[in-house]
């Protein structure tokens, strides 16, 4: 099993900018890629960003992209995602996610075999 450690999130002001971390340990030679999504009160999951861990292939949500940053750093098993002029749409739980298949539907929380506990980002106006 892989396990997954977000951490990083906070209270932060309208046009500020957070750096989200990811630790994976584990199984993590068993995966292919990592994602964040996040939630909302009241609405669904939905998908953020995901990279690859080989390639270091990025794909991103068109709400999302140009503000935000996926990166990686293999020998530390870790993913980043760092956003830029934050938003209080923007407030939401971020988790964080691993998948083992090779050809994954990246957008997809279905994709994803494992799950961090989450951390709060809350962007005040």
């Amino acid at each position: 099993q892989v396990q997954l450690v977000e951490s990083g999130g906070g209270l932060v002001q309208a046009g500020g900018s957070l750096r989200l971390s990811c630790a994976a340990s584990g199984r993590t030679f068993s995966t292919y890629g990592m994602g964040w999504f996040r939630q909302a009160p009241g609405k669904e999951r939905e998908f953020v960003a995901a990279i690859r861990w080989s390639r270091g292939s990025t794909y991103y949500a068109d709400s999302v992209n140009g503000r935000f940053t996926i990166s990686r750093d293999n020998a530390k098993n870790t993913v980043y995602l760092q956003i830029a002029r934050l938003l209080p749409e923007d407030t939401a739980v971020y988790y964080c996610a691993a998948t083992s298949s090779l050809l994954p539907n990246w957008y997809s929380r279905h994709a994803y075999d494992a799950w961090g506990q989450g951390t709060q980002v809350t962007v005040s106006s």
